[in-house]
């Protein structure tokens, strides 16, 4: 499909990445999002919590919500998606990943961005025990690179899912760990880095001996975290062959399923690899688009209303 030329407008103030999305992240506030919480067992027998909202009227439409790294269904980006499409006549679930809910769960492996054995389970739980017509995806960050690598890797998916979303999506993750890695973006890193040190201690507490104490001490990049825990825990060799096998760059090709990609140009998260250009002009499915501003998941727009959350409802209305 050809490349779309985005009409964002980021606000005068908010035309630099790094104010944009730490306000984003720090300062934006959503209220009024009532919301139902379900646990949810996966086929494996560990657990998850799924937060569900509605539409005022009976709706036979629903967004499924994949937050990023360390974030949850109570962040603001998911919350502000949640409300925005229940105004609209659409039902949300937003997931909150294994362990992300507030409590650790049950087993050593948790969530990483190739986990689509957990969308595919969280799928077909809700299309086994609700009524929904239409069923779309919106995934952020981590997230996002889950849903495109879940519409890529299969070749049938349930007739329910007509349209997906993905934005700020790190889909080079080697290329996204670098630039994490740089000077730019050290107070994430170490942010991210704290939390997931942190969820780890916590489970070694469940699990004493799974990872020597010198090893564990010895965690000190993103990468580090991904050899030593991410790529174990999961079936990897190592963290680079968790980022080879869980980049979603490699299935956009394959995938059947309109979607739109959101990627920001002045997002310092992202490396020149994470704009899938090449994939998206030979793909008739894939609507890719890449505003000048918008710094990671912080499409500041009117009415705290993000530019992103229209622009989802306007694509899947389109299609």
């Amino acid at each position: 499909m050809p490349i779309l030329e985005s009409t964002y407008k980021a606000p005068v103030l908010f035309r630099n990445g790094f104010v944009s999305t730490v306000y984003s992240g720090l300062f934006r506030h959503i209220n009024g999002v009532i919301q139902k919480r379900e646990r949810m067992t996966l086929s494996d027998g560990d657990f998850l919590d799924l937060d569900w909202s509605f539409s005022e009227e009976k709706s036979n439409k629903l967004i499924i919500l994949l937050h990023g790294l360390e974030g949850d269904a109570q962040r603001p980006y998911m919350l502000g998606a949640a409300k925005f499409f229940n105004n609209n006549n659409v039902d949300a679930v937003s997931v909150n990943f294994r362990g992300c809910s507030g409590e650790d769960n049950l087993l050593y492996r948790s969530y990483h961005s190739g986990a689509t054995e957990d969308l595919a389970d969280i799928i077909q739980h809700i299309i086994s025990t609700k009524n929904y017509a239409e069923i779309y995806l919106k995934g952020i960050s981590l997230g996002a690179n889950l849903i495109l690598k879940y519409l890529g890797e299969r070749d049938e998916l349930p007739e329910q899912i007509k349209a997906a979303i993905a934005i700020s999506v790190p889909c080079d993750l080697y290329g996204s760990c670098i630039e994490l890695h740089k000077l730019k973006n050290k107070p994430y890193a170490i942010r991210f880095l704290n939390h997931l040190k942190g969820r780890l201690k916590i489970k070694l507490e469940k699990f004493p001996g799974a990872i020597p104490e010198k090893a564990f001490n010895n965690i000190r990049t993103l990468k580090d975290f991904d050899d030593v825990y991410t790529s174990k825990a999961h079936g990897f060799n190592d963290a680079l062959d968790y980022y080879e096998k869980c980049s979603s760059l490699q299935f956009i090709p394959n995938i059947k399923t309109p979607t739109l990609i959101i990627n920001a140009l002045n997002d310092s998260f992202l490396s020149p690899g994470c704009c899938p250009v090449k994939e998206a002009k030979i793909n008739p499915f894939i609507h890719l688009e890449m505003p000048d501003h918008g710094g990671h998941v912080a499409f500041i727009d009117k009415k705290n209303i993000y530019y992103n959350e229209r622009r989802a409802l306007e694509f899947v209305r389109s299609v």
